[in-house]
């Protein structure tokens, strides 16, 4: 599976995030430059999970964030991804930014939607009274594609909206799917991105998942949300954005088994380097989904194999905020910003994102820093 752009590709022009750094870009982007793991103690009154430290958003509460009207049913995942889209649309002055009109398309990513939500919704419907004794007014928060469609509604977005489940490599993959609405002239403006929770049920969903596999059991969970702006580069122009990023390309290969994933990559990295003609070495950054384990040895191997010993410099991401699952490659991609924003020697520069799913997907994108 690949994506062609043309000479000048679409930009990423625009970014959030809320994150265990905080619930602002400044926030993301001052943590990582920092250095300093986000991660912090649970409560053992508060979380009954297998787990003692997670990388959380602080305070995080849809009231306190998104007001009381309508949050009374949403839950932490749909809020999470309420706010960060949000963030993006909202200018210096508190006002909606220019070029994003309610024709805009949405392509969110999930691996669930909420593990927490469904399986308390689940739980309710086996111990209530009978049955059908549940709350109606939560069963939507069930629904994988529930954060998309209530982001949508929030801020007025009436374009194609779109939820993509792909594992580690969802935000990649959501990143391929607007550049398709793009080209097949569904929607002009979309926004893209992720979003991920941390939740008692996904702790021990993970714990059961991981448990038993050398090297994973130290893994710290996180959450957030990481949501960009894709437009081409005339309507970014146009609306006073003069663009962070092109996208050159993105290449996508399943493995079959963790002997294969180093190979898979970097076939990809290899085939996407051809295929948008950029030389090795003009890789200059290298954002990867995994900080520790099996996993993250299989991407620098991959790279090592593809660019030498002497690789592109690592932008550090997961080992700050936690494993976001669903949220990484989003993540990821942020990062890559919010480097090219802390320094000013990075115009022009091409950075390598890389994702290896634990269930087989493998992709990989490379940026232009604009």
């Amino acid at each position: 599976m690949h994506t062609s752009t043309a000479v000048r590709g679409p930009l990423i022009s625009a970014w959030s995030v809320v994150s265990p750094f905080g619930l602002d870009a400044a926030d993301f982007t001052a943590g990582l430059a920092g250095g300093r793991p986000a991660a912090v103690t649970l409560d053992g009154d508060d979380w009954r999970v297998p787990v003692e430290n997670a990388c959380l958003v602080p305070g995080f509460s849809n009231r306190e964030i998104l007001g009381r009207k309508g949050t009374r049913s949403m839950d932490r995942v749909t809020g999470l991804a309420v706010a960060a889209v949000g963030r993006l649309l909202q200018d210096a002055e508190g006002g909606r930014i220019p070029g994003v009109a309610d024709d805009a398309a949405l392509v969110l990513g999930t691996n669930t939607g909420s593990a927490q939500s469904i399986m308390d919704f689940t739980r309710d419907s086996l111990v209530q009274e009978k049955p059908f004794f549940v709350d109606p007014m939560r069963f939507p928060n069930t629904v994988m594609n529930c954060a998309a469609g209530q982001s949508a509604i929030w801020h007025q977005l009436k374009g194609p909206n779109t939820t993509i489940a792909g594992g580690r490599a969802t935000g990649l993959l959501a990143l391929n799917y607007a550049l398709r609405l793009q080209k097949s002239g569904h929607a002009e403006t979309v926004l893209f991105g992720a979003v991920e929770e941390f939740s008692a049920a996904r702790a021990w969903l993970e714990w059961h998942t991981w448990g038993g596999e050398a090297g994973t059991a130290d893994a710290v969970l996180g959450e957030g949300a990481a949501v960009l702006l894709l437009e081409s580069g005339e309507a970014s122009e146009a609306h006073g954005r003069g663009g962070l990023a092109e996208v050159l390309g993105l290449e996508f290969g399943v493995h079959h088994g963790p002997e294969s994933e180093a190979g898979v990559l970097a076939d990809c990295v290899r085939t996407l380097l051809e295929r948008t003609g950029v030389r090795p070495e003009e890789v200059r950054h290298h954002a990867d989904s995994h900080a520790a384990g099996e996993r993250a040895a299989a991407e620098r191997a991959s790279l090592e194999a593809v660019f030498g010993a002497s690789g592109p410099e690592r932008v550090p991401c997961a080992e700050l905020i936690g494993d976001t699952a669903a949220a990484a490659a989003a993540f990821q991609i942020a990062a890559v910003l919010a480097l090219a924003e802390d320094r000013g020697d990075v115009r022009g520069q091409v950075a390598l994102i890389t994702s290896v799913d634990r269930d087989g997907v493998v992709g990989c994108a490379l940026l232009r820093l604009c």
